[in-house]
């Protein structure tokens, strides 16, 4: 018998930062973030040995590991290693584990922390776990950012397990994440003026991450300004979202883009600042890098008459246009007879 788990990658549109501890924690973050067509994918086969073999399918890494003891982080595959160390409950039943993203680790899609979501789903689904999808999300981040010390937020954890479009608030012990009905033709519609384009390159966001950190901590006049504006853009563009103001939502992600740039001078660089000014000067109203920014994807809102344009300048400049559509499902499990 086969367990899979299939969990869609997220597109964060505004607030990403102020979900990071210690302001998530002090000030209250928001996150205004939609899932797409885009996945992390993950198998469990059980053989009954005494062993777990974990198959990175991305990058042809095959690691075995007995089940006896409890795995030590070294680098390599850490992020599976600590799902099993806290899933397998001193389990004897042997299995293989499959994994596979249509996206690489840094890409600013939450690739991670989905993948991290993919691997829980697949010991909740055999061990026939009652857990919630708060508890998925929140154990998740625990394995992550605490357990293995990987700097970070917490939207991406909640965004793979709910799905969706969803407005989501952090504090201290809470997480709250309020699902947004929106229309399928307002869907359809946002989906007809966005624009995502891969900037050639990865980057390991821990340290941007990292940077921004220390910038709150030293109170640094302008990131603390950015972050509290930041915050309350999000919720303009979550209303704009809901009351189908759409050219609006577009102008404020720019204006979104402009205050997430002053958190950390590693979020932008001359490739994406480059890709950008390319984009506005043909046709977009806004747009942002995703995730902790400094590589990965830029994601635009364009003119629909000017959205091909857009398109072709930037494949001109280097950029790389991916299509997608949202994804309205998170966390899916099920199982297959071999």
């Amino acid at each position: 018998m086969l367990i899979r788990s299939k969990v869609p990658l997220r597109i964060s549109f505004a607030g990403g930062g102020t979900d990071v501890a210690p302001y998530k924690d002090e000030k209250g973050g928001v996150v205004l973030s939609a899932t797409i067509d885009k996945y992390a994918y993950a198998t469990l086969r059980v053989h009954g040995q005494p062993h777990v073999v974990v198959k990175s399918l991305d990058y042809d890494i095959v690691a075995k590991y007995n089940l006896d003891k409890k795995m030590s982080y070294n680098g390599e595959l850490d992020l599976v290693k600590a799902v099993l160390n806290n899933m397998n409950n001193n389990g004897k039943e042997g299995y293989d584990v499959f994994m596979h993203s249509d996206a690489p680790p840094g890409s600013g899609l939450g690739s991670s922390s989905t993948m991290v979501v993919a691997l829980i789903g697949l010991f909740k689904h055999f061990k026939g776990l009652p857990l919630t999808n708060y508890e998925i999300a929140e154990m998740a981040y625990r394995i992550e950012r605490l357990e293995l010390g990987i700097q970070g937020g917490m939207q991406d954890q909640y965004a793979a397990v709910f799905g969706g479009f969803n407005f989501m608030e952090f504090n201290h012990n809470t997480v709250i994440v309020n699902p947004l009905r929106i229309d399928d033709d307002i869907i359809n519609e946002l989906e007809y003026h966005l624009l995502l384009c891969y900037t050639g390159k990865t980057r390991l966001s821990a340290n941007i991450i990292s940077t921004q950190i220390n910038n709150y901590v030293n109170k640094e006049t302008t990131v603390l300004e950015a972050m509290n504006e930041l915050k309350r853009i999000t919720v303009e563009m979550k209303n704009a979202l809901l009351q189908k103001r759409l050219n609006d939502f577009g102008v404020l992600l720019h204006e979104a883009w402009l205050h997430k740039k002053k958190m950390a001078k590693q979020i932008s660089n001359p490739v994406i600042d480059q890709l950008y000014e390319v984009a506005m000067a043909h046709g977009a109203l806004g747009g942002k890098i995703l995730g902790a920014g400094g590589g990965g994807y830029l994601l635009l809102y364009c003119e629909f008459d000017k959205k091909h344009v857009v398109a072709s300048e930037l494949e001109k400049s280097g950029g790389q246009v991916v299509e997608f559509t949202f994804e309205k499902r998170g966390l899916q499990t099920w199982e297959v007879k071999e």
